[in-house]
């Protein structure tokens, strides 16, 4: 990964994934640019995936109090205890979505729209709140439609029909 994450961020924005490891690491984004930029929150990849076990949500699932304390006093991490908990908390959710669905991944495909429909007009508030009722935090809308388009769930011009 480069130095600075946003031109990785930018490469893969719009690039369907199923890589789970891969879609988690936009959900890292996506609870990150609340109350920042993308490129705020972006540029900050190599530091995630430093201290998060290369956004393997099965290991960060397992830290624990110490591992918090570790990634809060790391000069480089964005200073934000409540985000911070809230990666940890949406790696035990993560995890916790298997075996109903095989992985992060296939949870956020299952919402794809057929070929021959249209994206549900709310499509990004739909899963938003249903990754609420499963446990996730730091999840609204207006990221979780960006995290869509951004694993290509959503393709880019269908952004203005949701």
């Amino acid at each position: 990964m480069e130095q600075n994450g946003i031109q990785h961020y930018e490469t893969l924005f719009g690039t369907p994934t199923h890589d789970a490891n891969t879609v988690f690491e936009f959900l890292f984004v996506a609870v990150f640019q609340a109350g920042l930029s993308w490129k705020a929150a972006a540029s900050k990849l190599p530091v995630f995936q430093r201290l998060f076990a290369s956004f393997d949500y099965h290991r960060i699932a397992a830290f624990d109090e110490p591992e918090f304390e570790r990634i809060e006093s790391d000069a480089e991490m964005i200073q934000n205890d409540r985000k911070i908990r809230a990666i940890l908390q949406n790696a035990k959710a993560a995890v916790q979505l298997e075996p109903e669905f095989k992985d992060l991944a296939a949870y956020f495909w299952s919402f794809q729209p057929q070929a021959a429909e249209a994206p549900h007009a709310n499509l990004d508030a739909l899963v938003a709140k249903d990754m609420k009722k499963r446990g996730f935090t730091f999840v609204g809308p207006t990221t979780i439609g960006i995290l869509l388009i951004g694993i290509g769930v959503v393709k880019a011009n269908q952004q203005s029909e949701y």
